[in-house]
């Protein structure tokens, strides 16, 4: 036994010594002030009692006051649970609620460094995305002292607050020592990052990701880093970062081409809006925005990807110039995938119950409405096609036409009279209601003026689709018929100018834009290595 105290002793004089020793680089006196209450919390007033006596021994830059929760200072500075530490309030907005208990230490030891050094030490990137808050933050970190993922958290944000103490303020709070506050934020589970009172981060983050979800006011998922290269040179510019982007940009630098995906919008197009997507394949259910954090990752072990810029022109030649409104891009190959978006009827309730009865996809959505009521939307092919498919799959479906015949092909006309799926000519919805989803509709006879109020458990729409064309029509690409780009084996009217996804046209799958990506970049390889339009 004597032994064995002998070697717990010496370890401990070992771990004081490197304390000491880390310790002694401290350049400015470190202000602590510990608000206690008698009575409330006792076993964390002493427990932060003893860790700043202990803290105190390997340095002589803690200057420690302590005051009771009900003096004046306390009730200045909004102070009311015991116990609160605050640190250097003349330089930063620090505070601590709770005491440096097991894996917490290791967050009051990096306290201790960072303001006594004065310096963050973010990485350029974090600090980059942290300098675009022009808002304050009011962050506050849930901890406990089991947690092992906790001290990152928190570095995290004692970095923000230490880099930027104008703009961010903390407050590091043991759920343990402040079961009220835990309650109050349903942090049950830790580390837990709110700003503003807003939920920013559930677990623990990457200096990056905490940033950027710092300035988003949402949890981020991924990081891109920026660049400031204001010319790029590279094979392949890839325009547009949905499915048809990303696969294109994966499949391209897999075939030995330096290829960069430019997207002015949010990464992943309608994907990453669309609330729950259905028998991807490998996956029978998954989030849209999970499901496109998954393909921006995979596309960035390939390519890079430049986010919020949007390409203003393409001059063709050789080479290609892609201007963006950050850059210029000089390439051999340009993708054009800007997809396309649906069409809205604009009416009451549309926006707010898409994806909770509102859907604009018969293929996608369909399976969730066997056995109920929908109205389905159009009048043209696409309408038609849905309408039947949804009643294959055993939903009441009506189809709602503004017109006084339908646009759709005969042969698609026959088979809705065929399987005696209800038609409402010269009818119009004008608005679509319900609580949590949809229970009923609004419709209107524009010929006899007259309203009708139908029970509804959905409203699909099919009313056709805006191709992003605009920078195709400015370059002078050809389009077809219906206003898509048109095209010849992914190849254009402009050589060395390819197209694939939605804005091509075809069926409008996040699976085919996939599948359309990736044959484009493997055309888009085998013209360069052999250019066609030299033959």
């Amino acid at each position: 036994m004597n032994q064995a105290h002998d070697i717990d002793e010496a370890q401990m004089r070992q771990v004081q010594m490197e304390l000491a020793r880390i310790l002694s680089g401290l350049k400015y006196e470190i202000p602590v002030f510990l608000y206690t209450q008698g009575g409330k919390n006792d076993v964390f007033n002493d427990a932060a009692r003893q860790a700043l006596r202990f803290f105190r021994q390997l340095t002589d830059k803690i200057v420690l006051k302590e005051f009771d929760l009900n003096h004046e200072k306390a009730r200045q500075m909004g102070i009311d649970h015991s116990p609160t530490l605050v640190f250097d309030p003349e330089r930063y907005n620090i505070r601590w609620l709770g005491a440096p208990l097991g894996e917490e230490g290791r967050i009051f030891l990096e306290v201790l460094l960072r303001i006594g050094t004065g310096k963050s030490d973010l990485n350029e990137a974090a600090l980059g995305v942290l300098k675009k808050i022009d808002q304050p933050r009011h962050v506050k970190v849930f901890v406990s002292a089991a947690c092992p993922y906790c001290p990152q958290q928190a570095l995290n944000a004692l970095k923000a607050a230490v880099a930027r103490p104008e703009m961010v303020s903390l407050e590091i709070i043991d759920i343990q020592a402040n079961a009220d506050l835990a309650d109050q934020y349903g942090a049950h589970s830790v580390p837990q990052t709110f700003a503003n009172d807003v939920l920013t981060a559930l677990g623990a983050q990457t200096e990056e990701l905490f940033m950027a979800s710092l300035e988003k006011m949402e949890q981020q998922t991924i990081f891109i880093p920026e660049s400031d290269a204001e010319e790029v040179a590279c094979q392949l510019v890839i325009i547009g970062g949905g499915p048809a982007g990303l696969t294109a940009g994966i499949y391209a630098a897999r075939s030995g081409l330096k290829s960069v995906v430019v997207e002015k919008g949010v990464l992943g197009g309608q994907v990453a809006l669309t609330p729950v997507v259905e028998n991807y394949p490998g996956m029978k259910e998954v989030g849209g925005k999970t499901l496109v954090d998954i393909m921006v990752t995979h596309a960035l072990e390939y390519v890079q990807i430049f986010p919020g810029e949007e390409v203003v022109d393409i001059i063709p030649g050789e080479p290609h110039i892609v201007q963006t409104s950050r850059r210029k891009f000089k390439t051999q190959a340009v993708l054009i995938a800007t997809g396309a978006s649906h069409r809205h009827l604009g009416v009451p309730g549309e926006q707010r119950f898409s994806g909770r009865g509102v859907s604009y996809c018969a293929t996608c959505d369909g399976p969730l409405f066997k056995g109920k009521r929908v109205f389905m939307v159009g009048g043209g092919n696409s309408a038609a096609t849905e309408a039947l498919h949804l009643h294959n799959m055993g939903v009441a479906v009506t189809l709602v036409h503004r017109r006084d015949r339908l646009k759709a092909q005969e042969v698609l006309v026959k088979q809705l009279i065929d399987n005696a799926i209800p038609i409402l000519f010269n009818t119009e919805v004008k608005e679509i209601r319900g609580e949590n989803r949809v229970t009923e509709v609004v419709l209107l006879n524009n010929t006899t003026g007259q309203t009708a109020t139908k029970a509804a458990d959905g409203v699909f729409m099919a009313i056709g689709y805006d191709p992003a064309v605009d920078l195709a029509k400015k370059v002078g690409l050809e389009l077809n018929e219906e206003g898509y780009i048109r095209h010849k084996a992914f190849r254009t009217n402009i050589p060395g100018i390819y197209v694939a996804g939605d804005v091509a046209g075809g069926f409008k799958q996040i699976v085919t834009a996939a599948g359309y990506g990736s044959e484009a970049a493997l055309a888009i390889f085998e013209d360069i290595i052999n250019p066609y339009w030299k033959k």
